[in-house]
């Protein structure tokens, strides 16, 4: 087998992947992350994920036994990505567009192996309960909000916020993990869904 490299410093991500295999080391880099204006969601998380793979996969010095798992996630609303809020008032803005509405999750997986290189993405509609401006008020004053894109986290206090979604709740948490386990069998890092 492989050694599985996590391109991510999330613990979230770390969480979600120790699901599949406890056998990961993570390891990040720095890209460019900058994404064309006008590039839509599914889009952007393709190419991000891509581009974290490949900045970590060109830190290995065995590349030949090596699998790099390279992630992003973006929310979106009519179009418009929501990246990570940089202030309070970014925070509340956000979660106050979000409010009473469905909004998209996207996330993008790229794994590279010195054999192939496979870029996924799985797309998790979320619902959001209408907010007063009390509520959202009371939720940005949290810590939670800044680290995560479109200023929620659906794993912690930002459930209270959720009616309800379509899709993989684990998309939405940053890491489609039983895509992922699929894809790590398929391309031969792993021998079975989930390992010991």
């Amino acid at each position: 087998m492989k050694k599985i490299i996590l391109g991510s410093s999330s613990p979230r991500r770390r969480d979600l992947l120790s699901v599949i295999t406890p056998h990961f080391t993570v390891q990040s880099a720095d890209c460019d992350e900058h994404i064309a204006p006008g590039t839509g969601p599914v889009e952007a998380v393709r190419a991000l994920s891509l581009r974290k793979a490949a900045a970590v996969w060109a830190l290995q010095s065995d590349p030949a036994g090596a699998a790099v798992i390279g992630c992003d996630t973006v929310v979106s609303l009519d179009g418009e990505i929501f990246g990570k809020p940089h202030s309070h008032a970014q925070a509340v803005e956000m979660i106050s567009r979000l409010a009473g509405r469905a909004h998209t999750v996207c996330t993008g997986v790229t794994v590279i192996t010195a054999e192939e290189t496979r870029t996924f993405h799985e797309t998790t509609e979320v619902h959001f309960y209408p907010l007063t401006p009390q509520e959202i008020e009371w939720y940005c004053s949290l810590e939670e909000p800044y680290d995560k894109a479109g200023a929620y986290g659906i794993q912690a206090a930002g459930a209270l916020l959720v009616r309800g979604l379509t899709g993989d709740y684990f998309n939405v948490m940053g890491l489609p993990i039983a895509a992922l386990a699929r894809c790590l069998r398929e391309m031969g890092v792993t021998a079975a869904l989930a390992e010991p």
